[in-house]
């Protein structure tokens, strides 16, 4: 099986599934000398992990992480950096009853199509348990963010709608985002939402959503302007995320219901000499390369195909079945995929900034051109 990889410059490698024995990964391209622990990886894990309320899977797992190589000293030393989480609470005897069967929505079928033979535990590789080595790998493109761009960077993710319900944005507060269990920017709207989800559950039904990432403080010049979009790399990098259906990148696709003048994100020159936008329709990259200003995508997530409300389906012997899903599972996924999201969105802005090191990039605002009369 390929397709394991993600970067260019920034590379990483994950491996295990839902119920093997541990979950792993290798981020390879990482410089020599940035300071790096298991601390500064934990905390993103502990935002991920299941059984942290009850809207999300109670499976209980530490995701405890541990730096196996290319870590010395509490440095990095430029040389593959190896992440490894044991698995503790696979409960493998709750999907005895599906092993012939194909859940409606879920990779059962062309998993099996493809290979002739799947892990039906939990969804084997393709289940989002693997997420957990990309927040770990994102963890780290963080640091290499903190400690090489020339400005405080933070990347931060929240969830704007629930399902139908979205969030009033004049209620935007990054603080509300840890106070809640939706990862939700709007504490009113994530009451609303609780109400909606409990319904959900109690109807052995689920919800979808939609994830927003806002990258503060990147520099203008990353990406290119053909192949290797920012833009590109960041659709990309979110649709390999389990149950990710779209992906918009600033306003996206309200974008075409505006016209020329509304959609320009017209420009200035602040008292210091240095660019300004009157607004940011953009997502702040123009022709595949980082404005300066914030970068911005959203990300929608489809409701959670694992549901005890019956679905008719078919087994492998091409019988016809009904399929209840029973288990541990996330009445909405895009919850947890909060921070998974972050973690994408920061793995591709490092690799674009190493790419930009490599070639020479001003990582500030270029001097302007003198006028000469």
């Amino acid at each position: 099986m390929a397709g394991n990889s993600f970067g260019t410059q920034l590379r990483f490698t994950t491996f295990g599934e839902s119920h093997g024995s541990q979950i792993g990964c290798v981020v390879d391209g990482v410089p020599a000398g940035l300071s790096l622990s298991e601390a500064d990886i934990q905390p993103d894990l502990d935002r991920r992990k299941p059984g942290t309320s009850k809207y999300v899977t109670q499976r209980r797992e530490s995701d405890e992480v541990t730096i196996t190589s290319g870590v010395f000293e509490g440095r990095t030393t430029g040389t593959p950096i190896g992440l490894i989480i044991h698995n503790g609470d696979q409960r493998s005897k709750d999907y005895g009853e599906i092993k012939d069967q194909f859940r409606p929505g879920h990779a059962d079928f062309t998993y099996w199509q493809k290979y002739g033979v799947r892990d039906y535990r939990g969804g084997g590789r393709s289940s989002a348990r693997e997420t957990a080595m990309r927040v770990a790998a994102g963890a780290i493109a963080k640091r290499i963010l903190t400690e090489i761009c020339p400005q405080p960077v933070a990347v931060r993710g929240a969830m704007v709608t629930m399902g139908s319900l979205g969030i009033d944005r004049a209620n935007w507060q990054w603080d509300s985002v840890a106070s809640n269990a939706f990862f939700c920017p709007d504490a009113q709207a994530a009451d609303a939402w609780a109400v909606e989800l409990d319904r959900l559950r109690k109807d052995g039904n689920s919800a979808g959503g939609v994830i927003e990432v806002v990258a503060d403080g990147i520099p203008a010049g990353l990406g290119a302007p053909v192949y290797s979009k920012l833009d590109s790399d960041l659709a990309a990098a979110l649709m390999s995320i389990n149950a990710a259906k779209g992906v918009e990148i600033g306003d996206g696709f309200a974008a075409a219901a505006l016209n020329g003048v509304g959609n320009a994100d017209e420009m200035g020159v602040d008292n210091n000499g240095k660019p300004t936008f009157a607004s940011n329709h953009a997502g702040g990259i123009l022709g595949g390369i980082s404005t300066g200003q914030p970068v911005v995508a959203r990300l929608a997530i489809k409701p959670t195909s694992s549901i005890l409300t019956p679905r008719a389906s078919i087994n492998r012997f091409g019988e016809p079945v009904s399929v209840v899903t029973k288990g541990r599972h996330d009445p909405c996924v895009a919850i947890r995929g909060v921070p998974v999201a972050e973690a994408m969105v920061a793995i591709v802005l490092a690799d674009h900034l190493l790419q930009a090191r490599a070639e020479g990039v001003p990582l500030t605002p270029r001097t302007w051109d003198s006028r000469e009369d």
